[in-house]
């Protein structure tokens, strides 16, 4: 595995708490969910969550295989019923064209090397695949409430929430608010 700039250590010592603000902030935990599924492709046996961290995305939308570096957050996604292979998002472990859609959901601020990664998923997405990206956008007033909260920053880098969906060649941006 390439040696990360920020270390995956923050997700396996904080990975409970990680997984409770999903509890803690569920009006916005459900609200990221719904805005994902309007965009998000329909899910099937080929679909794949990179970074799928405790499995609270990947499992209401369907997605029953996910991509997770941290072993403490791969074993929560594991008892959500999600099968996690370990591995980076810079280096998936699957063959080419191996899934008809790929999602992250605020993983990209996480890579040390995006670009990479975007070329791997490329590279396991069949033709025609479509790769959804989900960001927290930095000014927008849960990402400056948690952010500001004492200790909930660890976690949370402030990156752009933007959604984007590539489909062949022709790629979208869409920005939903609520």
């Amino acid at each position: 595995m390439m040696e990360s700039i920020m270390s995956w250590d923050i997700f396996e010592d904080y990975a409970e708490e990680y997984d409770l603000w999903f509890d803690e902030y569920q009006s916005v935990y459900h609200a990221e969910l719904a805005r994902i599924r309007k965009l998000c492709p329909q899910t099937n046996s080929r679909s794949i969550e990179i970074g799928t961290g405790s499995g609270r995305f990947a499992k209401p939308l369907g997605i029953s295989i996910g991509l997770e570096p941290s072993a403490a957050l791969s074993r929560m996604a594991c008892h959500r019923g999600i099968k996690v292979v370990r591995g980076e998002a810079e280096a998936i472990p699957f063959g080419d064209g191996s899934f008809s859609s790929a999602l992250m959901v605020t993983v990209v601020c996480f890579l040390d090397d995006p670009w990479s990664a975007l070329m791997e998923i490329h590279r396991i997405l069949a033709p025609g695949g479509s790769l959804t990206i989900a960001f927290i956008e930095r000014d927008e007033k849960v990402a400056k409430k948690y952010l500001n909260e004492p200790g909930k920053h660890r976690i949370l880098l402030p990156c752009p929430f933007l959604f984007f969906r590539r489909s062949g060649e022709i790629a979208q941006e869409s920005r939903i608010r609520d």
